[in-house]
């Protein structure tokens, strides 16, 4: 076989192999122990976008060891490993082995990851939210039996929350292209988003991440569904913004469209703040339950009486947990007193961008907010310009 032959003949032959080996599909590994687990079950489950789907299985023999060979993922993805109830999640970037190992007797707090930063990092986040959760739960039990008031529980969660969302947006930051951010910014407590993609203060993280993620991982369905999520947000968030610079700022636009209110007065009646058109309302957020509340509606008695009679109407909304304090508070008021069942958590506080109590918004007779009041002070000053 002359030389040429020989040179066709082996380039053909690495041509082979290569095609050969681009048509072998990418995969990853997951492999380990796990110790107490004979006989039991070890499933692989994929955490995908619509729920969560079964991969694989294996029954584990004495000695506990396992292996899995997927198709690796286009972007980082999302998996757990379950035997029975107990679950550990963990992230997969591409193509690469994870090497695991786990006691089946705590199979959560024992599993790790060996070498691998990025499956840390979701420990990490874990950790943070399970300590947070806590901590909002010993709040929650200290508020319903009164150890502490409306207020106090109202400041101790937003310092709770935040201290929180100060350690994990280093985090998402440090790399918003990452697993682990992506993990971060879709933690939840009680079933509600601890990031708020509709907060301006929250927004940035989702924006960050669904950033990145769109800049290394385009046309992925993980990446387009945060996009949208995303983008979805910042439509919303930008309409609360142009309502809530709509009530920071007098005077305002005729025909505002403010989200009306319809609660329960003492008496079990509703009354709507639509219906007190053709008055000058005066619109206060409160807390009776609080050292502020008897000076304040005695300063509020004081400028009622000196205006009922030109047109002035208050409607007062309380956000007391306690129903049966409100009542006897509110029994002998002589202007519309309603309350939010919901308390401090009540969706009014943020539709209205309520961040203190009290706050009062005053209302032409049309129906549109010509001022926002945190400052008592300046009432008589604001509703003197209407009469």
């Amino acid at each position: 076989m002359n030389k040429m032959s020989k040179r066709i003949i082996l380039t053909a032959f690495l041509i082979g192999v290569m095609l050969t080996a681009c048509k072998q599909e990418k995969v990853f590994q997951v492999k380990g122990n796990i110790d107490s687990a004979a006989g039991d079950t070890l499933y692989l489950e994929h955490r995908a976008l619509a729920g969560t789907e079964l991969l694989d299985s294996v029954i584990l023999e004495k000695e506990g060891a396992f292996s899995f060979k997927k198709p690796a993922p286009k972007n980082p993805e999302f998996y757990q490993l379950r035997i029975d109830n107990q679950i550990a999640t963990f992230a997969v970037d591409s193509i690469e082995t994870l090497q695991v190992t786990a006691d089946a007797s705590d199979f959560y707090r024992t599993f790790t990851v060996a070498g691998s930063p990025v499956n840390d990092q979701l420990r990490e986040v874990d950790a943070l939210v399970q300590l947070t959760a806590s901590q909002i739960g010993g709040l929650e039990k200290k508020h319903k039996s009164a150890s502490i008031d409306d207020m106090t529980f109202l400041t101790q969660l937003d310092s709770v929350l935040n201290d929180y969302k100060k350690k994990i947006s280093s985090l998402i930051l440090g790399n918003p292209g990452g697993a682990a951010a992506y993990y971060a910014v879709f933690q939840k407590i009680n079933n509600y988003l601890i990031f708020d993609p509709y907060n301006k203060q929250d927004y940035p993280m989702f924006g960050a991440v669904a950033t990145s993620w769109d800049r290394y991982y385009p046309d992925t369905e993980r990446t387009r569904h945060l996009y949208e999520f995303t983008m979805n947000a910042l439509k919303t968030r930008r309409r609360q913004e142009q309502q809530e610079k709509l009530l920071q700022s007098a005077p305002v636009e005729r025909g505002t469209g403010l989200p009306d209110i319809n609660l329960q007065k003492v008496d079990g009646s509703k009354v709507a703040l639509s219906s007190l058109k053709g008055r000058v309302v005066l619109l206060d957020f409160v807390v009776y339950n609080s050292d502020f509340s008897p000076k304040h509606n005695m300063d509020l008695n004081r400028i009622y009486q000196q205006y009922k009679s030109k047109g002035l109407e208050i409607y007062q909304i309380s956000f007391d947990s306690d129903e049966h304090f409100w009542k006897i508070s509110a029994s002998n008021l002589p202007w519309i007193t309603v309350r939010d069942p919901e308390s401090v958590n009540a969706r009014l506080l943020s539709m209205y961008n309520v961040r203190e109590i009290p706050t009062a918004f005053i209302l032409n007779r049309e129906g549109d907010v010509v001022a926002r009041v945190g400052d008592y002070n300046r009432l008589e000053d604001e509703l003197t310009k209407l009469f």
